[in-house]
């Protein structure tokens, strides 16, 4: 019997009920998506936030709405941050699905399989609480219908080489294949709004160059609260390795821009990883 995920924050980081969710979403989109009728033909990568939707909802609906114009992709490998501290340095989980108000995504078992065969391991309680990867679920599956396979993986951050050894990984299993390859995170957290644009800027700078080094090394001796920074730094060697070059600040906002509170805010970033047979 297959296993099933319940949602762990429908309802509190986005509407918890089919047609609410749906509305929301379309609300988020603002006008209708016109997703390519075409399935993508290499794999593309994106940087998504992944707090409550109406917070970081709009930043990461600028960031899917591009990846509809590219494309179907077949299947999704969503890299989340771990907020729980559950789980190994990398989790994997390897079978099952994961319920939302749209439908049951199932896991991409034999995608998985390929990755575990490159030395990931399988941690499902990585996954019981966190909800990174859970709330990119419902525009992906809006978008590409609620049955599209995905791999679920939990990031915490681990040393620079094994972020990088599993990036190059990802990156051989899925050079020729037509996916998507999400990180999942949010940028500066509770600073104010004009310190958090300029530290969220600099580690960008970084990202959008593919400066995988000086971005991890700036995570840890800055001490930056970019709670996906890991997930980001392995979806930035894979970027690297497979020559994704055409990296592009898709969006940008903070929470302040929600609230109109400026003292403390929450950064939320979409940033897009192209390859040349894309441009």
């Amino acid at each position: 019997m297959t296993s099933i995920r319940e949602p762990v924050v429908a309802g509190a980081f986005y509407p918890g009920s089919p047609a609410a969710l749906s509305a929301e979403l379309k609300r988020l989109f603002g006008t209708p998506v016109d997703v390519s009728e075409r399935e993508i033909t290499s794999p593309v990568g994106l940087i998504a936030p992944h707090a409550g939707y109406a917070y970081s909802g709009p930043t990461a609906a600028v960031g899917y709405r591009q990846l509809a114009f590219m494309g179907q992709p077949k299947w999704a490998i969503v890299l989340g941050a771990n907020h729980t501290g559950l789980g190994r340095s990398i989790s994997l989980a390897r079978v099952g699905t994961w319920r939302t108000p749209l439908g049951e995504a199932p896991i991409a078992t034999e995608l998985a399989d390929r990755l575990i065969a490159t030395g990931l391991e399988v941690a499902d309680e990585a996954f019981l609480r966190e909800h990174s990867i859970e709330v990119q679920l419902p525009f992906l599956q809006f978008l590409f219908g609620a049955e599209i396979p995905f791999v679920p993986i939990c990031v915490m951050l681990p040393p620079l080489s094994e972020l990088m050894a599993f990036g190059e990984a990802i990156s051989q299993v899925i050079r020729d294949e037509p996916g998507v390859v999400v990180a999942s995170s949010d940028f500066t957290h509770y600073q104010p709004e004009e310190v958090a644009r300029r530290i969220d800027h600099e580690a960008i700078e970084r990202i959008l160059a593919l400066n995988v080094e000086g971005f991890y090394r700036s995570l840890v001796e800055e001490r930056l609260s970019i709670c996906g920074g890991g997930a980001i730094t392995i979806l930035m060697t894979v970027a690297r390795k497979l020559g994704w070059n055409d990296t592009q600040l898709l969006s940008y906002a903070t929470s302040g821009d929600v609230t109109g509170d400026r003292r403390s805010v929450v950064g939320y970033a979409a940033i897009s990883f192209l390859g040349r047979e894309h441009g």
